[in-house]
């Protein structure tokens, strides 16, 4: 099998799209690098969620431990935009070219994210991000929607079934105080 690197943002959004590329001839390779996480303690608890799904279901991890700076730099100046945003598009292009960095340093030719996974995220902005870094690191962005043919729908039940965490938001600091103010 081919492999991949799969950027994964947490557990639920991988089980699905684990599931899928193994399905259709590749071999993920996770990796997890999301400095927009907020707080640390979340940031913990997604990552080692991940490390015991990956010993489950048996794939390779690679993470990165929490650098909020590298996050910060990129969000200054949209503090105040709203979800699927420049703030998104930024974190985006941020998230993935460090995946494509990951995956030319493994020797891998391919990548793609757990993102597309959400309905609450604008898939056209993720491959935007994604060609782009492609065009700029010469590892080739494989375009998965990851939420068609029921995929959403599929991660949950796996999620579910599995017992896993479920965070209510994104994962920034913007995202958890938007969240906040429609429970308020």
């Amino acid at each position: 099998m081919k492999k991949v690197l799969l950027h994964a943002c947490c557990t639920i959004c991988a089980a699905y799209p684990v599931r899928l590329l193994r399905e259709v001839g590749y071999e993920p390779v996770v990796y997890f690098y999301n400095p927009n996480i907020y707080p640390e303690i979340e940031h913990k608890r997604r990552l080692q969620e991940l490390i015991l799904y990956s010993e489950k279901e048996n794939f390779e991890l690679y993470f990165e431990e929490l650098k909020s700076d590298d996050f910060d730099k990129i969000a200054k100046g949209y503090e105040k935009e709203p979800e699927k945003g420049k703030r998104c598009e930024k974190c985006f292009y941020l998230r993935l070219g460090k995946a494509a960095q990951k995956a030319k340093e493994l020797s891998i030719n391919y990548f793609t994210t757990t993102l597309t996974i959400s309905p609450h995220k604008v898939t056209k902005q993720i491959f935007e991000a994604g060609s782009r870094v492609s065009k700029e690191t010469g590892i080739e962005f494989l375009p998965f929607d990851f939420k068609k043919k029921d995929g959403f729908k599929i991660t949950q039940q796996i999620a579910k079934e599995n017992n896993m965490y479920k965070q209510i938001y994104c994962g920034c600091k913007y995202s958890i105080r938007e969240v906040k103010q429609q429970l308020d």
